[in-house]
């Protein structure tokens, strides 16, 4: 593989991983704090999503790709306004009423996991039509995932301090408007 083929790869891995990040911002904006244990399975989910989801497209090619991509960006933005509305709703309720959420609770990690990943399926079609190899790409693509989202968690841990009482609508809005974002660029 040249090096200008894994540069590619690098920055279509990093393109893929934005919104992994931005859920990461979000929601550890108003996360309580996370055990070793679930930080790491949070990053795991979506980095694995992002690579199982590129070699899928890969697979599949235009046939996959054609049959959900009429409606993939749907799926993403129903997951992630419903997720990011359940946040503003909660962030109205006293907090004793409430029981701490848990994004890695199996529902909720993998909807956020399948939302953020839709994409991933394109880009492994267009791999496949530019007949690259997966498995270097989808490596890449899953670990770049992965550390990215670990970074998108500790910026949010610091954003979440300095806006504490409003995190809750902050992380919930953030999720809605890349749910909006998703829904737009396919749309338009």
């Amino acid at each position: 593989m040249s090096e200008l083929g894994f540069t590619a790869i690098l920055m279509t891995a990093i393109g893929l991983s934005a919104d992994c990040f931005a859920v990461a911002v979000s929601i550890s904006i108003s996360e309580r704090a996370l055990s070793f244990h679930k930080l790491f399975r949070f990053p795991l989910s979506f980095g694995l999503f992002q690579a199982v989801m590129l070699a899928l497209g890969w697979l599949g090619g235009r046939t996959i790709v054609g049959f959900i991509s009429s409606y993939d960006h749907w799926v993403a933005f129903g997951l992630l306004v419903f997720i990011g509305g359940r946040m503003v709703w909660e962030s109205f309720h006293e907090k004793e009423e409430r029981t701490d959420r848990d994004i890695t609770q199996w529902f909720t990690l993998l909807a956020l996991s399948v939302a953020t990943s839709i994409d991933a399926l394109a880009a492994g079609l267009s791999y496949a039509l530019l007949n690259m190899g997966i498995f270097i790409a989808a490596i890449t693509t899953g670990l770049t995932t992965f550390f990215i989202t670990i970074l998108g968690h500790f910026i949010g841990k610091r954003v979440g301090a300095l806006v504490e009482r409003w995190a809750d609508i902050a992380g919930g809005i953030i999720l809605i408007l890349i749910g909006v974002r998703i829904l737009l660029q396919h749309l338009l």
